[in-house]
């Protein structure tokens, strides 16, 4: 069978400073390397957001500005959205749009509302920044992910669990240990990198999660000549660990 995924890219024009682009890349060829297909659907500042359809939506971030007038047309759209979220759609958000789907975020000079899909508050501080490894379980079993973090929020989590557990870098807040969050098929990190060019297996895990929320069967993806992807994803883990001490 040829399956077929259809990705959001949430104000493609505002909100693409940390390579998000890189991150549906890697969603969209390791589908065509596999024989199957994969559309991407660039929705601009000015663009009517539909969620309908779209089986992986990518909500990035930006500069101060541009994430504050993308969270402005998000806001809009916040019921639909919580829509998607809560009948299993995957969102995947990175660093401002991470801390956009909390309760609310601090900047320097101001409180600002979130969508709240997120129990989680973040308090503003200087900036972390430098690489990260940390260690999942979100694919079923542990695993460790290599990313780049570059952001000045403390986020604290509420009432969800996180994404990952830092072995070396800051995470959330420097203090608890926590990266990231993840809620029914959300996931929301300050992981750049781009994060799933980096680590392959994540990658896989939410293609599947994905075709089997839309197909409605158990799929098994065929396997990948990922050698390259481990030998760098194992050099930058063996090397930051090192580092770390």
């Amino acid at each position: 069978m040829k399956y077929e995924i259809k990705i959001g890219h949430l104000f493609s024009d505002l909100l693409n400073m940390f390579g998000d682009k890189g991150n549906i890349a890697s969603l969209v060829n390791r589908m065509k390397w596999r024989g199957y297909s994969a559309e991407t659907v660039c929705f601009k500042e000015q663009d009517e957001i539909c969620f309908d359809g779209l089986d992986i939506v990518i909500l990035g971030g930006g500069g101060e500005k541009d994430e504050l007038s993308a969270l402005k047309k998000l806001m809009e759209k916040k019921e639909e959205l919580k829509a998607y979220v809560e009948s299993g759609g995957i969102l995947l958000a990175f660093c401002g749009g991470f801390r956009m789907l909390g309760q609310y975020f601090k900047t320097k000079t101001q409180t600002v509302e979130g969508v709240g899909i997120l129990d989680m508050e973040t308090e503003y501080g200087e900036r972390f920044i430098g690489n990260v490894i940390a260690e999942t379980e979100i694919t079923g079993e542990k695993i460790k992910i290599a990313g780049f973090e570059n952001h000045g929020g403390r986020t604290i989590l509420k009432g969800i669990r996180p994404f990952a557990y830092i072995l070396s870098g800051e995470g959330n807040n420097g203090e608890d240990k926590t990266e990231g969050a993840i809620y029914k098929n959300v996931i929301g990190t300050y992981l750049h990198g781009p994060l799933l060019p980096k680590n392959p297996r994540l990658t896989d895990y939410i293609l599947k999660v994905a075709l089997e929320r839309k197909y409605g069967e158990t799929i098994c993806l065929c396997p990948l000549s990922d050698e390259l992807e481990n030998e760098a994803l194992g050099f930058a883990i063996n090397r930051f660990l090192k580092a770390e001490g």
